[in-house]
């Protein structure tokens, strides 16, 4: 098939609790919650106070730097708490919610719109976050021209909620104008990346001003950065932008009925959940009345995305921005007595260490153990079996803790972003923490590029 790229390298993680194709309601929590550590290198500056009272629309904080680019709340209510880290860093603004009073950034069609008016309405409302960039996997620089645009429709992490599932329970109208919208953000190519064989749904039929790939293969196929790698390479001084499908119809919504409503279908995944399935809800709720009466008992991790790349949270947390899956698993913390002697039926292995590995198609339950320390580096060619980018991933790995900027360069630094190791992180021998790793190199060069 024209457009179509199989990959080999990667690994499908089989788990337990993966969700069912079906929807169970829709969420609607008192609380919510937008959290700046959901977007990497942000520097927060507070819009609002405790006690404020805003609309769905309003601006809570806006980004230090690039003050135009502001990140507004979910629903109208009143401002109840703002929880702080170290350093009085910001960690989330919380709003319980009253009332159904929003902004009204004006219903308008987006082919008749501008690319800097369409920007301006993407700014004012806090959708522009939706729009992120390689390099360095942050929110897109309004100011930058991208060579092109992805959208991924896919997304093979393990448990990852079923896009298509996903597509045919929402409204295609919005997904067309959302893309019209997208379409204007560049000069080049908008690329719609569908996975090979699940093309049928009908919101891509007659779909115009884009050019559609197909891929295929294990995780990370579903990835947008080795999609982007495989597609249009990033390289020094350019820049890709990439917009979540779901965003994609949150956009089209935004245009269609003139206010922000980041609704999106979630999809609750892992071992321990009861009943795995869909909800709709919107960005930033708190996922406490979707686990109510559906997870089991227990010592519990909840986490806000998948098990490879998504970020802990509490049992009353909050969805992350970017985010359409929850997962729940039991926590690891516990000492296992000779682990690696043992024959390891119930165990998940990469490197067919135990017996598991006769049953490539066997769905395992996992936790938060690590089954052992870190370590130093040990050249294995585990990393290379499971990176599907023409990259030397353990080279560059290297080159960031040696904080070498030209080597970072020469391997790649500018394509990568941190979930594009999680399968590295994975398979790693040596429990070492790569992505926090890559994030750091990802810092370090657009600290050095500014």
């Amino acid at each position: 098939m024209p457009g179509s790229i199989k990959l080999k390298k990667g690994f499908d993680i089989r788990l337990e609790g993966i969700a069912e194709r079906k929807i169970s309601g829709t969420v609607s929590p008192a609380l919510f919650g937008v959290k700046p550590i959901d977007f990497p290198r942000l520097t927060p500056k507070l819009d609002v106070h405790i006690g404020d009272s805003v609309e769905a629309g309003s601006s809570l904080f806006h980004d230090k730097f690039q003050p135009e680019i502001k990140f507004t709340s979910p629903v109208s209510g009143k401002v109840v708490s703002i929880d702080r880290g170290d350093r009085r860093k910001i960690l989330e603004v919380v709003v319980e919610k009253s009332g159904d009073s929003a902004v009204d950034f004006g219903k308008a069609d987006p082919e008749k719109l501008s690319e800097s008016q369409i920007k301006e309405v993407l700014l004012r409302s806090g959708l522009w976050p939706a729009v992120r960039q390689r390099p360095y996997h942050v929110v897109a620089n309004p100011n930058d021209q991208p060579k092109s645009v992805f959208i991924s429709c896919f997304d093979t992490a393990p448990l990852a909620p079923d896009y298509n599932f996903i597509l045919s329970n929402s409204s295609g109208e919005h997904f067309r104008k959302g893309l019209k919208a997208v379409s204007k953000l560049t000069k080049g190519k908008v690329n719609l990346v569908l996975k090979l064989g699940e093309d049928g749904n009908k919101v891509f039929e007659g779909i115009g001003g884009v050019e559609i790939s197909y891929f295929s293969g294990p995780h990370p196929a579903g990835n947008v950065g080795i999609q982007i790698h495989h597609l249009d390479p990033v390289n020094k001084g350019e820049t890709v932008w990439y917009v979540n499908f779901q965003d994609v119809i949150a956009i089209g919504s935004l245009f269609a009925e003139g206010i922000y409503r980041p609704e999106r279908l979630v999809a609750l995944t892992g071992s321990e959940a009861v009943s795995p399935g869909y909800c709709k809800m919107l960005s930033g709720a708190a996922i406490a009345p979707m686990l109510e009466g559906n997870v089991k008992e227990g010592n519990l991790r909840f986490i806000s995305g998948n098990v490879l790349t998504g970020t802990k949270i509490e049992r009353n947390g909050y969805l992350g921005f970017y985010d359409s899956q929850v997962t729940v698993i039991p926590e690891g913390n516990y000492f296992e007595m000779f682990g690696w002697a043992l024959p390891g039926i119930g165990k998940l292995s990469f490197s067919r260490t135990f017996l598991s590995s006769l049953f490539p198609k066997k769905s395992f339950k996992p936790d938060t153990n690590f089954h052992g320390g870190e370590r130093a580096f040990v050249v294995t060619g585990l990393y290379e079996k499971v990176f599907p980018m023409d990259i030397y991933p353990m080279q560059l790995l290297k080159a960031i803790i040696a904080q070498d900027i030209d080597m970072m360069e020469n391997l790649g630094i500018y394509e990568v972003a941190e979930e594009d190791f999680a399968l590295c992180e994975f398979v790693c021998p040596s429990k070492i923490e790569i992505q926090s790793i890559v994030r750091q190199g990802l810092d370090l060069i657009r600290k050095e590029m500014s």
